[in-house]
């Protein structure tokens, strides 16, 4: 019985110093102010493109059922 539970110990360990030194490794890449104000700025131009788009596409969609209506 001694044995299982020891087996258990260690692997809990050994998860427990992965997870650790994981989180140690990826804090110490931890993106700057800077990455993050281009990503913001990126996702904004992204969103403005969309809905210029969806706009414009719109706009196409009204002209195409005025036509068909015979408006």
């Amino acid at each position: 019985m001694t044995t299982p539970l020891v087996a258990l110990a260690m692997s809990a360990v050994v998860v427990a110093a992965a997870g650790g030194y994981v989180a140690w490794r990826d804090r110490r890449r931890a993106t700057s102010d800077e990455d993050r104000t281009a990503a913001r700025e990126a996702t904004a131009r992204q969103h403005r493109y969309e809905a210029e788009r969806h706009g414009a596409q719109a706009d196409t969609v009204r002209r195409g059922q005025n036509s068909a209506s015979g408006f």
